[in-house]
């Protein structure tokens, strides 16, 4: 037989199925020693395209392998219609039409001239029924379009999951066996070609037409075969499926491999623990065993040895922290608060300096006239819209001399504002140091002294109110001696000037003064670097929101600016100067209104500019952060001692306040004062102070903690007035500071228990004793002093000793009931619960009187 023959031959597949278990009805066919089985053969003619020529592959037959054995359970229905319909020996036609076996010849002739003939879709129990004939009766079979090729494995009984069946691939319906694929149990490589598509495999094996052992659902279309697939891209196919095994497999030893990296991963050890640290008052624990590079675990150990039970987000002190780091002979050194997130300058080159107007505050006592001193200079009235006509808070103002420019600061005079005279020294140039004629030097005159050499700041005394006829500016100067201001004409090096701010005497040569000694202290400032200054004062405007009075020391203040003003991050978005007139820059020694703030900073907090607004925004969150750590440094800790302190302390009278100001120096001040009147028997407790408005927050927690809140320059809102009117909280508002602290003072001394004191009424003596029944013993007493009432209390005395303090329970005289008994008469007295008196006791006859305690007095 030619080639071209052979490949026109007909491709004639048979089905076997093995039948395993027969049911005893009918005789099988032909017994082979080791199992029965019923085959059915059956010729299935299929006809393949013109087009799709066949591979030599296809002319090889390998003898049929032997059948795979099929589950019991799976089969029996199967093998039941499979044994009657051998008995019969009649194809099974149950959906289909019945199925010509022709002879080869005719085959092959049909296959060349007929083009293509799709058949019925078969059952599979159709098909199971026609494989009957016995394993020694059967044909090698030819591969079968639709039975695909399976493999058999050593778990035959398993089914095979959908991916290695083979089902979509080619089209639908298609089992696993590809076309022109081997049966048997001949196993084909990996990857090599069973025919016309790349060769897949069964994990399970089986016979041909069944995959793993199971009946295969037959395609409900009619089956069309697949193009023939070249040998090249069955090999290209192959190489894909390699390289995707062997992906796979790198991956998994990735993971292996990491994972034994894992188990024999070594602790790192930590780095040494510095020398010395630098911390605040309180540290956490977590945030210690960084700067120490330790574990928190360990400090935690160490702190349990030590009797301290703690977390690791738990705050010590500074003392406790430096007995930590001790153990580990490391150093610790405390910080404040912006020395923990400094942020560094560059150092100004002396090509970059330029001139700038000098920073002058005027200090002095109250009253003294520091205030109309610059009205006068400024030629404005600024004294007459102050309460009480005393200054506040800080104000700061630019003037003009000539070509000249100086900065003026007005701080207050009162005791309460200490803490803003000390601001006013730390960020000035020149103190003027006002003094009154006829007064001479003060005490807030020796504070402002003080905090200006402690600032270490030149000082130029002005003698006010000269013009007064009681004027004595000789022993003002020897008064200042005394404290190291020696005249420049007595040999010091102290400059004075004679002025009267009401008459505006030497206000011209007081200018020139300033202007001398600044010319002498040669101030300088870079214009160029970012700008850098003080809070000199901060309120909220309602309009404009949180405005702070700046003073630029350094560089150059733009609108746009981000910065750093103390905690508060924030963007520059107006700049006004001291006349109210907006500003697109501020140079140094600028006062300027700022808007643009987070929050309110404190008076005296640096202002700092900042490259970004990231940068603004990480500085100020940190430096919260640390400004919750310091607070907490003055919670104290719960222990027995102070528990059983807070115990008796309950007796202890409180009252609690909240202040809100319209700026925060004046709250600050406030503040101060009132906290100077707490004592041992009642203590003020300052619960809130803030700047801005009295609003429905405040007033809830005054509703809360049983608060009152004191307003100083501000009203409360409309709704926080109603609020407060159905909670019942009291609301007080004040301009003066005086008035403030005089109304707390009495609201404090009106909660003090009152003072309990004896009054002596008279005395009395015994000359006689009666023993009267249903009423005990009876003095017979002659009153020697004053006078002895019913109900008062006595206290006996023998011999010098009191023995005895009660109640006269009656007074008599000749049988009769009396309120009282003046002195030279006789009298009966007996005392409640005492019998034992005597002729010749002494009874002091008193009365236990109330009287107001007054805060202060012991």
């Amino acid at each position: 037989m030619t080639e071209e023959q052979d490949k026109q031959k007909p491709k004639i597949a048979l089905i076997k199925h093995k039948k395993e278990n027969p049911p005893p009805a009918p005789p099988p066919t032909q017994e082979t020693p080791k199992k029965k089985v019923v085959v059915v053969k059956k010729k299935v003619v299929v006809k393949s395209a013109p087009s799709a020529p066949s591979t030599p592959g296809h002319q090889e037959q390998v003898p049929a392998s032997k059948p795979a054995e099929i589950p019991q359970e799976e089969t029996k229905n199967v093998e039941a219609t499979a044994t009657t319909e051998a008995v019969q020996r009649e194809p099974i036609t149950e959906e289909k039409p019945v199925v010509e076996t022709p002879s080869p010849q005719a085959a092959q002739q049909e296959v060349v001239s007929q083009p293509k003939r799709e058949q019925p879709p078969v059952t599979a129990v159709a098909e199971q029924a026609q494989e009957g004939k016995a394993k020694s009766e059967a044909v090698p079979p030819s591969p079968s379009p639709r039975h695909p090729q399976s493999f058999p494995t050593k778990r035959p009984t398993q089914e095979t999951p959908a991916s290695y069946r083979g089902q979509g691939r080619g089209y639908p319906g298609a089992s696993s066996t590809p076309y022109g694929g081997r049966g048997g149990d001949r196993t084909t490589r990996f990857g090599a070609p069973g025919g016309s598509r790349p060769t897949t495999y069964s994990r399970t094996g089986g016979r041909a037409g069944i995959v793993g052992g199971k009946p295969v659902n037959p395609p409900t279309k009619p089956l069309t075969p697949p193009p023939a697939v070249p040998a090249e891209e069955n090999k290209g196919a192959s190489k894909k499926v390699f390289k995707a095994k062997k992906k796979e497999f790198v991956k998994h030893e990735k993971i292996q491999e990491k994972a034994i990296q894992l188990k024999k991963k070594t602790v790192t050890r930590t780095n040494p623990v510095p020398k010395s640290i630098d911390i605040m008052e309180v540290i956490t624990v977590s945030e210690l065993a960084r700067k120490m590079n330790l574990k928190a675990s360990e400090l935690i150990a160490k702190l349990m040895s030590m009797g301290m039970m703690v977390t690791i987000n738990q705050q010590i002190d500074a003392e406790t922290a430096a007995i930590l780091a001790a153990e580990y002979d490391c150093k610790v050194n405390i910080v404040s608060l912006y020395d923990e997130t400094v942020i560094h300058t560059k150092e100004d080159r002396e090509e970059d300096l330029q001139k700038r107007p000098p920073i002058v505050t005027i200090m002095g006592h109250v009253d003294h006239g520091k205030t109309k001193l610059l009205d006068a200079i400024r030629t404005s009235n600024v004294a007459e819209g102050e309460y009480g006509g005393i200054t506040q808070h800080i104000g700061a103002y630019m003037v003009e001399v000539g070509q000249e420019k100086i900065t003026f600061l007005d701080t207050p005079g009162h005791e309460a504002f200490s803490m803003m005279r000390a601001r006013g020294a730390q960020i000035t140039d020149i103190v003027v140091l006002v003094v009154a004629a006829n007064d001479g030097v003060m005490p807030q005159t020796v504070e402002a002294i003080n905090h200006a050499k402690e600032a270490k700041v030149p000082i130029i005394v002005a003698i006010n109110k000269i013009d007064l006829p009681d004027a004595n500016p000789e022993r003002v100067k020897k008064q200042l001696s005394e404290y190291d201001l020696i005249p420049e004409e007595w040999g010091g090096k102290t400059l004075y000037v004679n002025v009267s701010a009401l008459k505006k005497i030497g206000i011209q040569e007081l200018l020139e003064t300033i202007l001398l000694q600044a010319e002498m202290m040669d101030l300088k400032a870079n214009y160029k670097c970012p700008a850098e200054g003080k809070v000199v004062e901060s309120k909220i405007d309602h309009g404009r929101g949180i405005v702070a009075t700046i003073l630029i020391q350094r560089g150059t203040l733009k609108i746009g600016d981000t910065f750093v003003a103390g905690i508060y991050p924030g963007k520059v978005r107006a700049i006004f100067n001291d006349r109210g007139g907006k500003l697109e820059e501020a140079t140094p020694s600028m006062p300027v209104e700022v808007l643009g703030f987070t929050g309110i900073p404190d008076a005296g907090d640096p202002f700092q500019v900042t490259e970004n607004e990231k940068i603004a925004r990480l500085i100020g969150d940190k430096r919260q952060e640390l400004k919750k750590m310091e607070e907490a440094r003055n919670l104290k800790r719960i222990t027995l001692d102070n528990l059983y302190e807070s115990i008796k302390e309950g007796e202890v009278q409180e009252l609690k306040v909240i202040i809100k100001g319209d700026v925060h120096g004046s709250v600050e001040a406030l503040k101060g004062a009132l906290e100077k009147l707490s004592t041992p028997e009642i203590r003020l407790s300052v619960i809130h102070a803030s700047a801005g408005a009295i609003n429905e927050g405040d007033v809830r927690l005054a509703s809360a903690s049983n608060a009152i809140i004191i307003g100083f320059h501000v009203r409360p809102t409309p709704k926080a007035q109603q609020l407060a009117e159905e909670e019942k909280v009291e609301i007080r508002k004040y301009n003066i500071i005086y008035d403030a602290v005089d109304d707390i003072r009495a609201a404090m001394e009106g909660l003090l228990k009152p003072e309990l004191k004896e009054e002596t009424l008279g005395t009395v003596e015994v000359r006689e004793v009666f023993k009267v029944p249903k009423v005990g013993t009876v003095a017979g007493c002659y009153v020697v002093s004053g006078k002895i009432r019913r109900n008062a209390q006595v206290h006996v005395i023998r011999d010098g000793i009191e023995i005895y303090t009660g109640k006269i329970a009656s007074l008599k005289r000749f049988k009769e009931d009396v309120r009282e008994v003046e002195a030279g008469y006789e009298c009966g007295v007996s005392i409640e619960n005492y019998q034992d008196i005597r002729v010749g006791d002494q009874l002091e006859v008193f009365e236990i009187k109330e009287y107001a305690k007054k805060l202060g007095e012991g």
